[in-house]
């Protein structure tokens, strides 16, 4: 039967002994046996009710095994929703309930803590660790290596992703079959990945970088990957003479920047350094090619769309731009209260078209009308412009967003627990520059009169109520925020104040 992405990523290497991942004690899987663990898991699937269009969420350590459960998804028609593996139990749960997760899978040490979150949603809980063992893994060992594809059309979801959104309620981006593929046949033409490539992996799979670029990209083109479990410079380092390409976020550049062992030599085997999620400082930029001799390659893409534009592969890969629009992708910068398209060279919101742009939001409706012109162009939010040669320059983010270490991270969220922390008036939540995470979080607040507020009680009071990454890197208290005429609190003025903070200029 027809499934448009299991008959493009995963069929052509049916019975292949080509090597697909390359993990870092050095063992490798080939494609062929990577499709037996996906034929197995999708039939565990199947024996613990996932159903063809049901959910399953998946929070676990990256693993083969992790991998192998998208591709069995794809297999069994089932959605695919990944989760960071640093969101507590809170946050799971918002996400379960609200896609109507059939299937919960996470780490056995989690067991405990997200059994009543699966029971209140209705959903079935098992385990898969960074081993690859777990009670889903058992459950799917002694089931066949072969499964009955699920047929599945282009217009068919394929996964959920959520993006919080700045009223705090995060929203589930729907990507369809064809928006998976679309992207990564546009992204293979334009970076000529083949099934020569080794790319060297060590992103989350959680996040449409790590899962949807780097995951898809190599298996369409058929080469294989260096599966690292997490960014590791002594890893990269070793790994760097085998691969011929790389994607990472700005961290694993200014990190491997800062380790005397990044020589010309190091990386002569590779063709290709990527670099998204996050802006990539110009500076990095120029002092990772006086280093190296490459030009690192950046792109622009979120996660309602995958993709959008690249920096070219062949001509001048521009500092401080995201390059062009890549092929099927239409792009337009728009006066963001009028809708109209702006002069070229002048500063709008980001719009854009093509195969790649998302289904709309899950159970949104009125959302996702509001996101999209009536011709079909997604307004992105992001605040950009087009100089004469074409080139995209991404300068700023209308929705306030901060992009830490790769992480999306919206201040609404963060500054709804600080506003009910004890002695709290108010706080506004920023990001700065900094060297490391390309943004670091840092929140303002003010007191309210007569509250004594101290920034590590603040810190403390909201520790186990949001991951990690979501978590003011500095609180700083404050009499007041400044506010505009309109009594709107000007958060640009605070990014301003406190962009030296962590030695930004």
């Amino acid at each position: 039967m027809s499934n448009t992405l299991y008959d493009a990523l995963f069929r052509p290497h049916a019975g292949s002994a080509g090597t697909f991942l390359i993990l870092r004690d050095g063992r490798e899987i080939s494609h062929a046996e990577f499709l037996a663990t996906v034929a197995r898991f999708a039939h565990a699937l199947r024996a613990n009710g996932v159903g063809i269009g049901d959910r399953v969420a998946l929070q676990a350590k990256k693993s083969p095994e992790a991998l192998a459960v998208y591709a069995a998804c794809v297999q069994a028609g089932a959605v695919f929703l990944p989760l960071n593996t640093a969101y507590t139990p809170a946050e799971v749960d918002y996400f379960v309930t609200d896609s109507g997760a059939t299937l919960l899978i996470a780490d056995g040490s989690s067991e405990a803590t997200l059994a009543p979150v699966a029971a209140m949603a209705g959903a079935k809980l098992l385990t898969l660790n960074g081993d690859g063992s777990g009670s889903f893994a058992e459950a799917a060992r002694d089931l066949p290596d072969d499964f009955p594809t699920v047929e599945r059309g282009a217009d068919d979801l394929a996964a959920f992703l959520y993006t919080s959104g700045t009223t705090g309620r995060s929203k589930g981006a729907m990507l369809t079959q064809d928006n998976l593929l679309s992207n990564a046949q546009a992204l293979v033409e334009a970076w000529r990945f083949t099934r020569e490539d080794v790319l060297l992996h060590a992103l989350p799979i959680f996040h449409t970088h790590g899962l949807f670029v780097a995951g898809n990209v190599t298996l369409l083109a058929g080469g294989a990957m260096i599966f690292l479990p997490a960014l590791d410079i002594d890893d990269l380092v070793a790994a760097l003479p085998r691969a011929t390409t790389m994607m990472g976020v700005p961290t694993f550049y200014t990190r491997l920047l800062a380790d005397e062992r990044l020589t010309r030599e190091l990386v002569s085997h590779i063709r290709l350094f990527v670099s998204g999620s996050a802006p990539l400082l110009a500076e990095t930029h120029v002092e990772f090619e006086g280093r190296t001799g490459h030009r690192i390659l950046e792109r622009y893409g979120m996660t309602e769309t995958n993709m959008n534009t690249t920096n070219p592969y062949d001509g001048e890969r521009r500092a401080g731009t995201v390059g062009f629009p890549l092929p099927g992708v239409e792009l337009r910068v728009c006066d963001p209260e009028t809708g109209e398209q702006v002069t070229p060279g002048a500063i709008g919101v980001i719009e854009v078209r093509g195969r790649n742009v998302f289904k709309g939001y899950w159970n949104m409706p009125e959302k996702t009308a509001a996101e999209f012109r009536p011709d079909g162009f997604f307004i992105t939010g992001d605040l950009g412009q087009v100089d004469a040669d074409g080139y995209v320059t991404i300068v700023g983010r209308a929705k306030d967003l901060i992009i830490a270490g790769g992480y999306n991270i919206y201040p609404k969220e963060v500054e709804m627990l600080l506003d009910g922390e004890p002695g709290v008036l108010e706080s506004a939540v920023i990001g700065v520059p900094h060297p490391d995470l390309g943004e670091a979080v840092v929140g303002v607040v003010t007191p309210r009169k007569g509250a004594d507020l101290d920034a590590e009680t603040l810190l403390a009071g909201i520790h186990d109520r949001l991951a990690r990454f979501k978590q003011p890197r500095r609180i700083v208290i404050v009499d007041e925020l400044p506010r505009n005429t309109m009594g709107k609190v000007q958060k640009n003025v605070l990014r301003e104040r406190y962009k030296g903070m962590f030695g930004g200029k």
